[in-house]
């Protein structure tokens, strides 16, 4: 089975004599047998950079690593060696990769697990992600990821970039995510996503009691924190790298110990770690949110965050679609701890 509008991938085995360059540090042991892939490039990626188009056809591995690829002189275009990644592509060439498995390549396997899988048709599915579950393949965790479960889910997920994936949840956030089923739902729904016509909500618990107005807008850049590199900050773009980042927080509740308030976050954009640097950002960190400042609290073992609501246009009916997932187990009971109740209609 091939996704409409994209050729086949053939496939044969071919060992080789030379070694291809490493992934990258967390590939030191890179080996095995070689194998040469064949792929016509299919008219989406016309006009496409070599590195950009060859990401589309073997989406198992890195850029990165296909760059490498390419410099290396291990791809041939149009049965010509190529060693430029920004090469320009057009729809029918023929391109032939040689590959090595990688730690990476082989984190795409299919896994079946049971996905809390909130609505599904042929075009696309929303899912209920629980805490502790990553979505996407990375070093430290290379199986077990939702990107594993939807390979097994559906046979089309093996012909689709990251799986059908178009936006991730933090492994210790719960919440609604939609996936894309076929390759035109997935640009459709990226687009969307980056026009800001996708809605999602978020319900938190935060250190802090909020005072003042219940409403507040946070317009801050985010990038790199240029102090500990794993954390995402508030940044000065005159000074550092980052992005524009627009989050709507609404206060709903003060819990009883006044300590602690519960808030509904709704994103403008989408930057990594968004509504937990925003909120720290306003010194209300999210409870048991270590990396951003938050303490453990109210028996949380994971940052208080939960993506509550999600709400789009069908990208193939264009009908309005609508899901709300109430918090998991351990933020009602934390909440229930703090004397907070859930109340969707609110």
């Amino acid at each position: 089975m091939t996704e409409p509008g994209r050729s086949p991938i053939i496939i044969s085995g071919a060992p080789l004599g030379h070694a291809l360059p490493d992934e990258s540090q967390d590939d030191p042991d890179a080996g095995g047998e070689v194998e040469w892939r064949q792929a016509q490039v299919p008219a989406a990626s016309h006009g496409d950079r070599l590195d950009r188009a060859l990401a589309g056809i073997v989406p198992e591995f890195s850029r990165t690593y296909l760059q490498q690829l390419i410099e290396a002189g291990s791809v041939k275009h149009n049965a010509q060696v190529v060693l430029k990644t920004s090469a320009k592509v057009k729809a029918g060439d023929t391109l032939v990769i040689e590959l090595r498995p990688t730690p990476q390549s082989q984190a795409f396997k299919a896994e079946p697990m049971a996905l809390a899988v909130v609505y599904e048709d042929d075009h696309l599915l929303v899912v209920n992600k629980p805490a502790g579950l990553v979505v996407h393949p990375a070093p430290g965790n290379w199986r077990g990821t939702l990107l594993n479960g939807l390979l097994a889910h559906h046979t089309g997920a093996r012909f689709l970039p990251r799986a059908g994936i178009v936006h991730r949840l933090d492994k210790d956030t719960s919440g609604l995510m939609v996936v894309a089923k076929t390759r035109e739902v997935m640009d459709k729904l990226v687009a969307m996503i980056a026009e800001r016509s996708v809605s999602r909500e978020y319900l938190a618990l935060a250190h802090g009691e909020w005072e003042g107005s219940r409403q507040r807008q946070v317009n801050q850049p985010i990038g790199r924190d240029p102090r500990n590199r794993i954390r995402m900050a508030v940044v000065d773009l005159d000074r550092h790298p980052g992005k524009l980042a627009v989050t709507d927080i609404s206060m709903l509740a003060n819990a009883d110990d006044g300590k602690t308030c519960l808030v509904r976050c709704k994103l403008q954009t989408g930057r990594t770690h968004q509504i937990r640097v925003h909120m720290a950002f306003l010194e209300h960190p999210l409870l048991s949110d270590e990396l951003y400042g938050g303490k453990p609290a109210a028996g949380l073992e994971r940052q208080a965050l939960h993506a509550w609501r999600l709400v789009f246009a069908h990208p193939v009916s264009g009908q309005p679609q609508v899901f709300m997932a109430p918090p998991a187990a351990d933020l009602l009971a934390a909440m229930a701890a703090l004397g907070l109740s859930y109340n969707e209609s609110s």
